[in-house]
């Protein structure tokens, strides 16, 4: 059987992502039409992605997943607010999203800021009568909601000493 701090890591990912799913189902489905599932899938996934093995990692890993977040869905608003969905324009939004995060020196962030591309682009094509600054706004608050949710997941859990501790505290 498993100690119990081999378990923590899965506890608190698991946690997160159902308060995540939960905050960000509820957050979208405060606007009509812009598909709850989603925002909560989303926000869930974010959430997985921020939480690490200690606070620093995690602190660390949220501040690079906003960045991302809002340079994926600023790029993919504006390519779909001049034109209408297509996977070749999907690619170049990558492209121009991936090349954004290395000039901002977040280069490691640029596959997650991309993967925020592909998740406004496909929502926007799945209802293309959507806004699509409404809809990269929204898929950049989930991932917010997630990354929030993930930090205050590794710092309101129990810290036993074993690796947990603040970034001031480990100098």
């Amino acid at each position: 059987m498993p100690s119990a701090e081999r378990l923590r890591i899965p506890a608190e990912i698991a946690l997160a992502s159902l308060v995540a799913y939960l905050a960000g189902y509820w957050f979208t489905s405060l606007f009509p039409g812009y598909l709850p599932k989603i925002g909560g899938l989303w926000s869930a996934i974010s959430a997985i992605v921020v939480t690490q093995a200690s606070r620093r990692e995690t602190t660390s890993s949220a501040s690079l997943r906003i960045l991302g977040s809002a340079i994926g869905a600023a790029t993919s608003a504006v390519y779909l607010t001049l034109l209408p969905f297509h996977p070749a324009g999907m690619a170049l939004a990558i492209f121009a999203t991936v090349v954004l995060c290395a000039a901002a020196k977040v280069p490691s962030h640029g596959r997650l800021a991309a993967i925020t591309v592909i998740v406004v682009m496909v929502t926007s094509s799945l209802d293309p009568k959507l806004s699509p600054g409404l809809n990269a706004l929204l898929r950049f608050a989930e991932s917010c909601i997630g990354t929030a949710v993930a930090v205050a997941g590794v710092w309101l859990w129990p810290d036993q000493g074993r690796g947990r501790s603040a970034p001031q505290e480990r100098n």
